[in-house]
């Protein structure tokens, strides 16, 4: 069984038992999450398509780590009139594992 969930307006392509970096989600290690956005549903030859969510579908998740993603960094440059910045980012992150995904 595979399904297409959306979270912080990015689609993933989950199924039972997998690791997956998603943008920060609140909670400890060890809890349980419910994500209720599941677009589509994939079981065997069984296919259900939300318009755009399925009701009553959901993906259970189990949170592993929250981590900070690598260092990205910005330069803003004019030329001509002295102007330089420099500047870095680190995206909060979270391990979750997919446990099941109910219809």
């Amino acid at each position: 069984m595979f399904a297409v969930i959306q979270h912080a307006g990015k689609q993933y392509f989950v199924a039972a038992g997998q690791k997956l970096s998603v943008e920060k989600l609140a909670g400890d290690p060890g809890h349980s999450i419910s994500i209720d956005n599941v677009l589509l549903i994939v079981d065997g030859q069984k296919i259900q398509l939300g318009q755009p969510f399925l009701e009553k579908a959901s993906v259970k998740a189990t949170i592993l780590r929250q981590y900070r993603g690598p260092k990205v960094t910005v330069l803003k440059y004019k030329p001509k009139v002295r102007y330089r910045r420099k500047f870095g980012h680190r995206q909060g992150l979270t391990e979750v594992e997919i446990t099941s995904i109910a219809v």
